[in-house]
């Protein structure tokens, strides 16, 4: 399948655009949305989103990510094989947290261009042709790459901060849940949520913190958004307290 990750936005006819060339190059291929509502514009929140969600999909399925501030730029479209899936997108960190955690990152540079390259539109022009290609499984159009001269190499594996606000208000976080002690408060601001189970552990109106669906700790309010009442948003840090003081 082909995957679409983006900050396009449910409005719009960007998303649209891109699966009409999908549905050409790769007519028998299904395409997934995952996600159009990436924080905008910001790649570093959507890469640590990216690493938690791919885990639910299929060997061999193919990423097309956009989060793409610098388009039109002389900044390169990437190809990345990492954990048995492949992903599309520009060299800007947005593909830089699945490759640390998988492991087994192979990288290349997109050489191929279309015959009508846009300077605004690269998901449409570029990275949903080469997405296409790789998908029906064809060679990458393009040449290796050393890791270490891709963006976000230096980003930390688990990212301290709210990455995501969801459409109920729970806050995700970019830290790996597993990662945490077992008795570990997630702090905001003032603010310190104890870890839950789920949500009906927690009274009416209370907010905690727990391990999410796709293992990240996401702060929440049962049957309230935590956003509104706890102030959160994208870029909101946080903070891991233990039960002996540590952090």
């Amino acid at each position: 399948m082909i995957v679409l990750f983006t900050d396009f936005g449910p409005g719009g006819p960007y998303t649209g655009q891109m699966k009409a060339v999908l549905a050409r190059e790769a007519p028998e291929i299904p395409v997934v949305d995952l996600a159009d509502d990436l924080p905008a514009c910001d790649p570093e929140p959507a890469a640590y989103l990216l690493a938690a969600f791919t885990s639910a999909f299929p060997p061999g399925a193919v990423f097309v990510c956009v989060v793409d501030p610098g388009v039109g730029s002389d900044r390169a479209p990437l190809a990345l094989s990492a954990g048995e899936r492949w992903y599309v997108g520009p060299d800007n960190g947005l593909l830089a947290i699945v490759a640390q955690h998988a492991g087994d990152s192979r990288w290349f540079t997109i050489t191929w261009q279309p015959p009508a390259l846009s300077a605004s539109f690269h998901g449409r022009d570029l990275f949903a042709p080469v997405a296409a290609r790789i998908a029906r499984g064809e060679a990458v159009p393009g040449t290796p790459l050393d890791a270490a001269a891709t963006v976000g190499t230096d980003w930390p594996a688990d990212r301290a901060a709210i990455v995501y606000v969801d459409p109920y208000g729970n806050a995700m976080t970019g830290l790996r849940a597993d990662s945490l002690p077992g008795d570990a408060t997630i702090a905001a601001g003032a603010r310190r949520f104890a870890r839950l189970r789920t949500f009906s552990d927690a009274e009416p109106g209370a907010a905690f913190w727990y391990e999410n669906a796709n293992g990240l700790a996401e702060i929440a309010v049962n049957r309230g958004r935590a956003d509104r009442l706890l102030g959160l948003q994208v870029g909101t840090p946080v903070r891991i307290e233990t039960a002996d003081g540590g952090e």
